[in-house]
């Protein structure tokens, strides 16, 4: 079984090491790495969430090799991971036995119209460290920061201009919900997540605000290790 993680704007694939540690031997992590960072630092970031979807779906079907596979994505992250089951669907192609959506609302739900990732850089950085949506790596170290506003912006415009359309069908598999309790969301953004699938739905709500998953480790992937026994094909 692999589970294929997704970042959150602005993020990498080391956001998810941590993990490692902490999964059943038959369940490999795979972070998946997006343009512009980590060992992709010299490719374009993306102009589309489109673009960024196709390339993901490109390197999981490359990496499954046959395997029964699962989903996690964090805040951006999961609007990819919504977006790429639709991926896989359409192109007949194998779909998860399980999509864990963490810190992001359903994606039916009305969002804000500012776009963000159109102001000039200090503004920018301003607005996102008010919402509190900045991982801590970034706010504590200055320049880093300035280094990352681009990736940031390329981030927040895939996010900021997606435009949302309602399926034919519904996600055929379970799906597992998680939030932080201090995160600027309400429950029926959580509880919406339960008319997107056929499937079952659980919601977990920890403490903390939206990048409450640096802070629960053993606990979320206990419930994914859980999860995933329980959505397992023989």
């Amino acid at each position: 079984m692999k589970l294929f993680c997704l970042p959150y704007a602005g993020g990498s694939e080391s956001a998810f090491y941590s993990w490692k540690g902490h999964m059943q031997p038959d369940i490999e992590i795979y972070p998946i790495q997006l343009k512009g960072r980590g060992r992709r630092f010299n490719e374009p970031c993306y102009e589309s969430l489109e673009e960024a979807v196709q390339d993901i779906f490109e390197q999981v079907q490359a990496e499954r090799k046959g395997d029964d596979y699962a989903l996690f994505g964090h805040s951006m992250g999961s609007l990819l991971a919504y977006e790429l089951y639709y991926q896989m669907s359409g192109a007949g192609a194998e779909k998860p036995v399980h999509i864990f959506f963490s810190g992001y609302k359903a994606p039916n739900r009305i969002r804000k119209t500012e776009k963000l990732h159109t102001l000039p850089n200090p503004i920018f950085k301003k607005k996102i460290v008010e919402l509190g949506g900045t991982p801590e790596e970034l706010t504590n170290h200055e320049e880093l920061f300035e280094l990352f506003i681009p990736i940031l912006k390329s981030d927040f415009k895939m996010v900021e201009n997606y435009i949302y359309q309602e399926r034919n069908s519904k996600i055929d598999c379970d799906i597992t919900v998680l939030n932080g309790k201090e995160d600027a969301m309400s429950k029926e953004d959580v509880s919406d997540w339960k008319h997107h699938t056929s499937g079952h739905f659980t919601a977990y709500y920890f403490e903390g605000n939206h990048f409450f998953l640096h802070h629960h480790v053993e606990k979320i992937t206990e419930i994914i290790n859980h999860s995933l026994t329980a959505s397992r094909t023989f």
